[in-house]
């Protein structure tokens, strides 16, 4: 099967820029998932196979459920060594840009790595690239970022050299970017891919449970209080919401990863299409996370740009708004009247 996703040409600018440069950075967006995890961990795990140092540079903390990960003891959060991060940015020859398709995505470090006098490379799979960058690596038709590193490291003719310690992670994020393969996956390279993975003997069976089975009492109950207490279905719209209060999160001692995968319950309700979360920020005022996940052709992406400052997936995406939650809700409701109406 050719997976290729380079001509020639760019396949050699690609090997060049990696045989050539000393300093190699890796970032990735704010609050990383685990695609975003997954990648910068294969793809720093591939660079290290081929004789390179590279340093993986996160903007905060990512869900405890992904700490499992090998290599994850590597990852310096630019929250946490802000100056020393910045040192790391300025001085690289060459920095790659993992799973997001404009530097605002980083948060603080968007400035610093839009300055760096570094070549940059974008490898990503959202739409609308937005970045000034000597490669341009997006294909928003594939599954994940993952996804893309394992292809360009097959393109390379490397993945003789994929260690264990790079395949599962780069499993782990085609894995949970795409629901545990419910979603956004029924292309056969991505499981030709899986075939591929396989064979350096991770076991995907523990990857899994590492993720979806790893989570907190705190975090069951908040599940149950979720689709009891919190779940609006609006059945005329085949949709359904839900909001969670920085009281609710406090109440259920919150911590990040707890509202991963929320979302996509309500979307096991029968005839529905539409599944959105929105979410208090726990430390700044008016600041409402949005989360939307979709079947079949629904387009919660263009929903998400149309009313949530957002965007992403046909299936899958997100957004922000800035204002007090009560005010958030009422505008998932008209969304939800308005850009359901007929679909």
């Amino acid at each position: 099967m050719n997976i290729d996703l380079l001509t020639p040409a760019e396949l050699e600018q690609l090997r060049e820029l990696i045989n050539v440069s000393e300093k190699i950075v890796l970032c990735c967006h704010r609050s990383p998932d685990g695609d975003a995890i997954g990648s910068v961990l294969g793809w720093a795990e591939f660079l290290r196979t081929q004789g390179k140092v590279p340093v993986a540079v996160i903007p905060d903390a990512y869900p405890d459920f992904l700490q499992w990960m090998p290599g994850t003891e590597r990852l310096l959060r630019y929250d946490k060594h802000e100056n020393f991060a910045n040192e790391i940015l300025a001085d690289a020859d060459l920095i790659f840009c993992l799973d997001f398709n404009t530097a605002s995505r980083t948060d603080k470090m968007a400035g610093h790595i839009t300055e760096a006098k570094a070549k940059k490379v974008m490898i990503d799979h959202h739409l609308n690239p937005d970045m000034d960058t000597v490669m341009c690596i997006s294909h928003p038709e594939a599954c994940s970022t993952c996804e893309l590193v394992f292809r360009l490291i097959w393109q390379l003719g490397c993945f003789e050299n994929v260690t264990k310690k790079c395949a599962v992670p780069l499993y782990c994020g085609m894995m949970t970017d795409t629901g545990g393969f419910t979603y956004n996956s029924t292309r056969p390279e991505i499981f030709f891919i899986i075939s591929q993975l396989l064979t350096k003997h991770i076991n995907k069976d523990k990857i899994y449970r590492n993720v979806y089975n790893n989570y907190s009492e705190w975090r069951m109950r908040l599940t149950g209080y979720v689709l009891y207490q919190k779940m609006v279905v609006m059945a005329e719209h085949n949709a359904c919401y839900f909001v969670l209060t920085r009281e609710d999160l406090r109440r259920f001692h919150y911590i990040k990863g707890d509202a991963e995968g929320l979302v996509n319950m309500p979307l096991q309700i029968k005839g529905t299409k539409l599944s959105i979360s929105l979410r208090e920020d726990t430390e700044h005022d008016n600041i409402v996370w949005v989360s939307l996940r979709s079947v079949d052709d629904f387009p919660c992406n263009l929903m998400a740009e149309q009313y949530f400052n957002g965007g992403g997936h046909l299936n899958a995406s997100g957004g922000r708004l800035e204002c007090s939650i009560e005010e958030a809700e009422a505008i998932v409701c008209r969304a939800i009247e308005e850009f359901c109406k007929g679909r």
